[in-house]
């Protein structure tokens, strides 16, 4: 599959379906392509949909099937795009850096592949006064999803979510507590946390489209 060169191309491209709930189309905005004038399309959209469906159907589509509809904050950067957001200073890593995360169509440099979005989970961010802070969503997912890594940001409890061929199984965040919240590692990592995120449901049951 080409990277699309049309109008028509690209709107075939946006129809691909991800999982039961989620299109391509829903990952490609960014404000920077949009400020900036670029195009945020892949270059090997083979890679990037097998990415975004590994992403879609292993980590959203159990969220949004537990806690109701997630928004989608970013999702898929181009070479171009990230570069640019790098060079700049926008709060994105260096292409390298970036494989096989929020650039879904470039694999990394152990040729590995893989696909982050940042989403908000608004149940949870609703529930802020009576939950026990981010770290109750960032535990439920560790307990239950294949997550590769996590990301949290002071605005809306906004979070970045990986899928990775070889997860690391990091939580990191930028709200307080900042830093390093867990990895395989540390004696936090293992076990239930389920005391630590009282009230939460638990995981629906998703049933995944034929891959």
């Amino acid at each position: 599959m080409k990277a699309p060169r049309s109008m028509r191309g690209l709107e075939d491209l946006g129809r691909v379906r991800l999982s039961q709930n989620f299109f391509l189309r829903d990952f490609l905005h960014s404000e920077i392509a949009s400020i900036q004038g670029m195009a945020n399309i892949p270059d090997d959209p083979k890679l990037a949909i097998e990415a975004g469906t590994w992403l879609c159907e292993d980590l959203l589509e159990p969220l949004q099937a537990t806690f109701g509809r997630l928004h989608i904050r970013s999702g898929y950067r181009s070479r171009q795009v990230n570069a640019f957001g790098n060079r700049n200073g926008l709060n994105c890593a260096t292409n390298a850096a970036s494989a096989a995360d929020h650039i879904w169509d470039l694999r990394d440099a152990d040729g590995c592949m893989g696909a982050t979005a940042c989403i908000v989970v608004p149940w949870s961010w609703d529930r802020r006064d009576t939950v026990a802070g981010w770290q109750s969503l960032a535990w439920w997912i560790h307990d239950h999803l294949p997550y590769a890594s996590l990301c949290f940001f002071p605005k809306l409890w906004a979070f970045n979510i990986q899928w990775h061929e070889r997860p690391r199984r990091e939580i990191r965040s930028y709200v307080e507590p900042r830093g390093l919240l867990t990895k395989p590692s540390m004696a936090n990592h293992a076990g239930s946390h389920a005391e630590l995120y009282r009230g939460y449901p638990e995981p629906a049951i998703v049933q995944k489209l034929m891959r």
